[in-house]
């Protein structure tokens, strides 16, 4: 053996032997932490037991919603004893379960993109039989049978299954909050909301990111972070609250086995995309303070609204919901102001900061129509409609005193407006229940013996092949 190959061989040793020494402390150290941040286990039952509700029970978010003037505890209990319940009944009648929209391709931003070229988003019309004869369209429908129709993820498709409902007695009124024009009723369809809950589709990767991006874009990034007033703050925190909101229904509603079609939590991903970030949890909170703010700002508006359906029995369900929801004395004597809006807009800046705000949102609401999956475009376009009607209700009116005789909302802004309510209810009491229990599964995993040792075999591996 030459020289030369003995040093190698002696380098190739020592280098061995510095693997082996790393590994050990690094193991040394994954142990030591475990061991500190792994609860101590108490000495006997009963303080077993005190210990699990302590942890179950703190909130790790208290005292009063940033920029709101309800506290958090005070929210849960009103979402889970009052407003859930009603809003589940509410969403469910005839009126509110309906919702028109345009679907069809229109990306204003890179028409290069969007549902048309995703297979798994594609939608297979319902058989003719079961559309009502005032809702048939006069194109041709794709039989129950066809091939396309099994095609893809059958989780992101809209179901446009409709009966025979129908709706009276309401004006067609524009948003200036948002992008589409209300007034024209070309290439609108209405969906049954019930048949396409917001759930797990499968739409993720660079077009999900894309989405995201470019809602982003019209906000924050435009201002260092220093500089942001008031206004522009609640932009950001109603937009981020909301796709915390989405990213709950993911979570809660997951698709956990295609083969199987087996539905149900993913507590992992409301950690990894909500909870492991404070602020999108107190956006969320926010951003539903600020959507029943307006709901009982126009609480007058939408007592005296006609909810027609034709069916006089649902009718009045629906008028008999919403007079216990816009008048719960629970709720008015819990929370009687959620968001204060007459501080904003004060100043010679402040209707300039308005036009430039609403501005800003109508881009974000053009940005759905780039959504690439045709069930998260409904949601979308639902959710950002409702929070223009909320923008709309707080923002375009001076003066409660006024309210009934200038505020004009059509039917789709009131339907809009309460399922994305309903929405941030449910993401909300989701957050409340399961946060705790999704914050110690992604611990356990990360500090249990099975994870440490799992580690241990990942370093062994490494040092025997070097």
């Amino acid at each position: 053996m030459g020289e030369s190959e003995v040093k190698k061989s002696t380098k190739g040793k020592k280098m061995r032997w510095r693997w082996v020494i790393g590994a050990f402390i690094t193991i040394a150290l994954a142990i030591a932490l475990a061991s500190r941040t792994t609860p101590k286990i108490p000495l006997n039952s009963g303080d077993a037991k005190r210990t699990c509700e302590c942890s179950q029970d703190k909130h790790r978010q208290s005292g009063i919603v940033e920029d709101c003037c309800c506290n958090y505890e005070t929210v849960d209990h009103l979402n889970g004893e009052v407003l859930h319940p009603l809003l589940q009944e509410l969403v469910k009648t005839p009126f509110f379960r309906y919702f028109k929209v345009r679907l069809w391709c229109d990306c204003p931003f890179w028409p290069d993109d969007g549902m048309c070229l995703l297979r798994d988003c594609s939608v297979c019309e319902c058989p003719e039989s079961e559309f009502p004869d005032s809702f048939k369209p006069n194109h041709r429908i794709l039989p129950s049978d066809d091939l396309k129709c099994q095609e893809g993820k059958p989780q992101s498709a809209v179901d446009r299954t409709l009966d025979s409902k129908v709706f009276r007695g309401w004006t067609e009124t524009d948003n200036p909050w948002t992008y589409d024009d209300e007034t024209d009723n070309s290439e609108m369809t209405y969906v049954n909301l019930q048949l396409n809950p917001e759930r797990y589709t499968g739409y993720s990767g660079s077009s999900a990111r894309r989405i995201w991006d470019a809602v982003y874009s019209e906000n924050c990034p435009k201002y260092p972070a220093e500089e942001l007033c008031q206004e522009e703050k609640i932009l950001y925190k109603l937009i981020s609250g909301l796709h915390s909101s989405i990213s709950v229904h993911i979570a809660s509603d997951y698709l956990l086995d295609e083969a199987t079609n087996s539905w149900g939590h993913n507590l992992e991903i409301l950690y990894d995309r909500v909870l492991q970030y404070p602020n999108r949890v107190e956006n969320l909170y926010f951003t539903f303070l600020f959507v029943l703010r307006a709901v009982t700002k126009a609480a007058e508006y939408l007592e005296q609204a006609e909810y027609d359906t034709g069916n006089p029995t649902d009718d009045l369900t629906t008028q008999s919901l919403m007079k216990q929801l816009l008048y719960n004395p629970k709720l008015q004597a819990a929370c009687p102001l959620p968001f204060d809006e007459a501080k904003l807009w004060k100043g010679q800046r402040g209707p300039e900061l308005k036009q430039k705000i609403q501005a800003q949102f109508k881009n974000i609401s053009a940005v759905m129509d780039c959504v690439g999956c045709e069930k998260c475009r409904l949601w979308g376009k639902l959710q950002v409609s409702g929070l223009g009607t909320a923008l709309k209700i707080l923002f375009s009116v001076n003066g409660e005193e006024n309210l009934v005789q200038t505020l004009q909302m059509q039917r789709n802004e009131v339907i809009s407006l309460m399922n994305l309510l309903n929405r941030l209810s449910e993401s909300v009491k989701f957050v409340h229940e399961m946060g705790p229990a999704a914050e110690r599964l992604v611990k356990g995993k990360i500090h249990s013996p099975s994870g440490l040792n799992s580690l241990v075999q990942r370093i062994w591996a490494s040092i025997v092949k070097t």
